[in-house]
Order: structure tokens, then C-alpha cells, then sequence
């Protein structure tokens, strides 16, 4: 790939440039990512106490005490969204955590709703069967207000469009059922409507909750669900999967537009495909070799990927010794007599099952790997299955966590996802082009770094998370830094801005025993001459781009002053970076009648 920014991308390309995850044992993809790398099952074993299911049940031999735990299932922060607690109470988990993963993503991506321009799609796959574990569904015999509203907090229909209107957003809102390949149908349906420029950006995901929570799983010979609270995938002696709960979402745009825009890259969707099993020989249900195959093998045409360049298999991989002989079998179909060799894995081995969800576990896994160039380890993974066949295949085990080399000369992944009731899925994911050439930042330059939140608390919290984040990414430009700031985040009551002329600065102004004079806050700020300053349709101008200019500037911001904050960065180079997302202080929200 060239470094240079006017290259032709491939119109077909779409950049992953937010991600949000919450998993088993994770709150965050980076969590998420440490875990993997260092072979971390997320898997827990119960306490009878903390399984909430009929006693009979818990005392049955076979029945089987595991499960992937999300800590925060049951809770929630409205008053970052302007929801009420009523309304929050009767809005279903994974309506909630929807909600706040979409908005992680959109300011993961470094973008601000409430600057957003043009149209922004929001996909997601839910399951119907949670809205109705979690309460009745609300009395349809009024249609006033109160009903509607309890209606649009409870349907599993309205996860995305109560993320759009929440988030102050316009664009599509389409919630799909896909059973256990909702995630990648999501991710499918985006790319369509960003290629045909129905819309901008995307917003897509899915959110699986299970109720109730947590709960372990009755073990059935030759079924999906693990005998010992394990999942083994490949391997000779797995019994099946663990059932576990997530979200994930990400933010999707066209290549092109990203690199123009200066959006950070995860990763490249290069192709996506979708098909479903029908009447075929194989029990319903089950994986139909031909058509697995071939749904991804249309992944890579769509693509115009070779398999050869695919060194990365992320497998749906259920840990049942049939299932993983049959995806093996398909997948193999699917690359045909490439000479390339192909690292298989598979994520459920460390977070389970997670239903609509599993496949966007897989997709982040890939996507990190890509863009940290490192193959995780398949833990549980002992003694490989030989009825799979793998020799003759170009697949191999990743049984040890690996820094990612390729024989191709680019790095690409592919993820698999099946559902139940015949439904294929597979993403095709390359990792990002490389960065253009730039210059030097200009040394002792001042700069305006701006963060809010709605409480002094959460401000605090900002705070200590960025610093924290500088410190460990010691990589990050600060010109990078404050443009993502002052232009990706939501502005709200509470303020702090800190006028700086270097990182080290930065971080100083940042620290609880920072210099006087530094930094300023809603809480502490000086008066400023507020008439003195011009303005256009977006706020405040700043007089100069001195430090004495931009301290006044800051003076005025913190004290609610609108401010025109592109007018900081005019014919700039400056890229958007991931930083700490919003601190939600989530409290818990449970209806279980109406």
C-alpha cells in the first residue's frame, strides 16, 4: 500500500474507525485484547448462590455451573442521554448497553453527535427472548404517551432507533434477528447502505444479554453446550461451548472518506457475505459444508481477495468435535489448493458462546490482531481433534499467542459466523493502510486541550483516565491529542481545559497536584471578558493562537461560552486518535413486572 493520501482505494473498501466491546471479563477491547494475548479464559464457575434458576435444576447431574458473566448487565447511566429513571427501568438490558457501546464507538472514532454531519446508520442485532425474560411487554389497550413510551424503552425493535434518537442522531435505524449470526448481518447491512451512499457513517453491533443472569446450562450428549463449564475448540476432547453475554459495536465509514477525513484505521472490511442453508441433508440447523463454503468464498470475491492472502482464520468454532469438523470442512472447500498457510483460532474458548454477539467477539479479536500485528492463542487447546484433517489444509492451530508474519506481504482475516436456522456470515478484514508521511510537530507550540462531563465526579474520573492513557501510549502527538479532543467529544456543563505546550505539560495539568495555574474548571475559573471576542454561527473566536489568547479562550469555555473549536485547528494536519471514551457511572435499573 502507498503512503501517499491521494492513492485510489478500492471503492468497495469500508475503514473500521471506532470500536466498543464489553465481554466477560472485560469492560473495554483493550481489556479484551490484554486477555487474549495472555490466554485468559473469561469463562466463570458459579457459586450455587449466584445462579438464580429453579433449585431442582442446580442439583441435576448434568447440570453444569459455567457461564460467561457480564458484571454490568443490570446498570445503566441515563442522565448522560437525557433518559429518565423510568424510562430506563423499562428499557430492556440490551437496549441500554447498546446505547452506551454505540456511543463508545462514535467517540472511540472521535467524533461528537452534536457535530456530526450528514446522515449516520445505526445496525444491531438483539435477542427477542430478553425483552420478554426481563419483563411482560407493556398494555397496548392505551396509545397515550405513557404507552408509547413504555413500548419504544421495551421492544427489541427499537434498540437502534432509540440509539439514533438518544444520541441526537439522523440517518437509518434497522434492528435485525439473525440469531447467532446477528453481528456479522449487522456489519453486512452497513457496508451495503455506505456503498450506496444512503448514509455516511455506521454505526453496527449487536447486544446479547441472558436472563437470567448468570446462570449455568444443562449438558445434552451431541449438543452445543459444554460437559465441564469449558470450551475446546479443535480439539479432541470438546464437548461443546459455554453460553456467555456482550456487546460490541463498531463505526464504520467508507476508506476513501476515512483517510480524507484523517480518521484512525483499525482495520479494512474488504468484503462481507451472507447466505442461509435451506432444505439441505444436514439436520436443520447444523453447518451445511457447501453452502458455508460458499457464503465465504463470496466474501473474498466480493473482496477481490485471494485466499492465499488470508493468514488469519477466526472460526466460529463451537468446541464440539462434529461442528468444528464441519467449518474446517467448509472453510477448506472455500480456499480450494492455496499454497498460503492460515493461522485458525477460535475466541469462544475465552468468553464462550455470546448468541447474537459470538461473532462480533471474533471480529474484534481479528481486528486487534490486525492492527497489532499479533495472533492470540486458542486456549483449551490440548490435543488436536485428527478427525478434522487438518494436514493437507492450509489451516493451522494457533496454540501459542505469536507476533503475526505473512507470506503474502499484507495481513488479512477472516471471521465465520453461524446461526442457528441455517444462517451463514463471514467478514473479510485487512489490516489498515499505512499512514502518510508527516512532518514534525511544532515544538513549544500552546495548545487548548478542552474535556466536560456532567458532574465534577465524572470530570475527575476524565482526568485520571486520560493521564493514564498519555502515559501508556507515549506514541500519541499532542496536536493529535487536542484535536481529538475539542472536536470528538460531547460538550457538556462541567469543564476543564488546560492551555499546554508539550505532552509532559499535558500530563502534568492532568494530575490531581497539578501546577497552579495550569489548568482551569467550571468549579474554579476565572472571570472572563467574554464581549471582547468575535464570533460566528459556531461560538466564540479565539483572538490568536498564543498562550495568552488561549488561556482567555479557556476562561471563557469553562464558563459556558460556546466556542468555535475548528476555528483552533484551520488547515491543519492534525489526526484523530482514540482516547479514554465517556466515564459512565452506571446505577442499577431492573423491572421485572409492569
Amino acid at each position: 500500500m502507498s503512503d501517499s493520501p491521494e492513492q485510489d482505494y478500492d471503492p468497495g473498501d469500508v475503514a473500521i474507525i471506532g470500536m466498543s466491546l464489553r465481554a466477560p471479563g472485560a469492560r473495554t477491547k483493550e481489556q479484551f485484547w490484554h486477555n487474549l494475548i495472555h490466554g485468559r479464559e473469561s469463562v466463570s464457575i458459579l457459586d450455587k448462590d449466584d445462579i438464580h434458576v429453579d433449585e431442582t435444576l442446580i442439583h441435576s447431574p448434568f447440570y453444569v455451573p459455567a457461564c460467561g458473566v457480564l458484571d454490568t448487565y443490570d446498570k445503566f447511566d441515563p442522565s448522560v442521554f437525557g433518559i429518565s429513571d423510568r424510562m430506563a427501568a423499562a428499557m430492556t438490558p440490551e437496549n441500554r448497553l447498546f446505547l452506551e457501546s454505540a456511543w463508545e464507538s462514535l467517540e472511540d472514532g472521535g467524533y461528537d453527535p452534536d457535530r456530526v454531519e450528514g446522515e449516520v446508520g445505526i445496525y444491531g442485532a438483539n435477542n427477542a427472548q430478553t425483552a420478554a425474560l426481563y419483563s411482560s411487554p407493556p398494555d397496548r389497550v392505551s396509545v397515550g404517551p405513557e404507552a408509547m413510551e413504555a413500548g419504544a424503552a421495551w421492544s427489541p425493535d427499537t434498540m437502534t432507533s432509540n440509539a439514533l434518537y438518544y444520541m441526537g442522531l439522523r440517518g437509518e435505524a434497522v434492528t435485525l434477528a439473525a440469531v447467532c449470526a446477528g453481528f456479522h448481518y449487522s456489519v453486512h447491512m452497513a457496508c451495503q447502505s455506505l456503498l450506496l451512499g444512503q448514509i455516511d457513517m455506521a454505526i453496527a453491533g449487536g447486544a446479547m444479554v441472558r436472563l437470567p443472569h448468570p446462570r449455568g446450562h444443562l449438558w445434552e450428549e451431541n449438543r452445543i453446550l459444554s460437559k465441564d463449564g469449558h470450551c475446546r475448540p479443535f480439539d479432541a476432547n470438546g464437548t461443546g461451548t459455554v453460553l456467555s453475554s456482550g456487546v460490541v459495536t463498531v463505526l464504520l465509514k467508507p476508506l476513501a472518506e476515512a483517510v480524507k477525513d484523517r480518521d484512525h484505521i483499525y482495520t479494512v472490511v474488504k468484503g462481507s457475505a451472507v447466505n442461509n442453508n435451506g432444505v439441505s441433508a444436514v439436520a436443520y440447523g447444523m453447518a451445511q459444508p457447501e453452502r458455508l463454503s460458499a457464503c465465504i468464498a463470496n466474501a473474498m470475491q466480493v473482496g477481490g481477495v485471494t485466499p492465499d492472502t488470508v493468514s488469519m482464520y477466526e472460526a466460529n468454532a463451537l468446541g464440539l468435535p462434529m461442528t468444528d469438523e464441519l467449518e474446517v470442512h467448509a472453510a477448506n472447500m472455500a480456499f480450494g489448493k492455496t499454497t498460503g498457510t492460515t493461522s485458525i483460532g477460535g475466541v469462544k474458548g475465552n468468553v464462550g458462546h455470546g448468541g447474537v454477539v459470538s461473532g462480533g467477539f471474533g471480529a474484534i479479536k481479528a481486528a486487534m490482531a490486525l492492527y497489532h500485528k499479533k495472533l492470540p492463542a486458542t486456549i483449551n487447546l490440548t490435543e488436536v481433534n485428527e478427525d478434522i484433517g487438518f494436514p493437507g489444509t492450509p489451516f493451522v492451530p494457533q496454540s501459542g499467542t505469536a507476533d503475526w508474519e505473512t507470506e503474502s506481504g499484507i495481513r488479512r482475516a477472516g471471521i465465520t459466523s453461524i446461526g442457528g436456522g441455517g444462517y451463514n456470515a463471514h467478514l473479510v478484514l485487512e489490516e489498515p493502510p499505512n499512514a502518510a508521511e508527516r512532518g514534525p510537530e511544532s515544538e513549544g507550540r500552546p495548545r487548548l486541550a478542552t474535556l466536560s462531563a456532567l458532574d465534577d465526579e465524572a470530570l475527575a474520573a476524565q482526568r485520571a483516565r486520560l493521564k493514564d492513557w498519555l502515559v501508556a501510549h507515549p506514541e500519541l502527538r499532542l496536536d493529535d491529542i487536542c484535536f481529538s479532543l475539542n472536536l470528538g467529544r460531547k460538550v457538556m456543563d462541567r469543564r476543564w481545559a488546560a492551555v499546554v505546550r508539550s505532552r509532559a505539560e499535558l500530563i502534568a495539568a492532568l494530575s490531581d497536584d497539578a501546577p497552579r495555574g495550569l489548568a482551569t474548571e467550571t468549579a474554579a475559573a476565572p472571570q472572563a471578558n467574554v464581549d471582547s471576542f468575535q464570533r460566528n454561527d459556531n461560538g466564540i473566536l479565539p483572538s490568536g493562537n498564543d498562550g495568552q489568547a488561549l488561556s482567555e479562550l479557556a476562561a471563557a469555555w469553562v464558563t459556558g461560552q460556546r466556542v468555535d473549536f475548528a476555528s483552533l485547528h484551520p488547515e491543519e494536519a492534525s489526526h484523530r486518535v482514540p482516547l479514554p471514551t465517556y466515564p459512565f457511572r452506571p446505577r442499577r435499573f431492573w423491572r421485572t413486572n409492569w
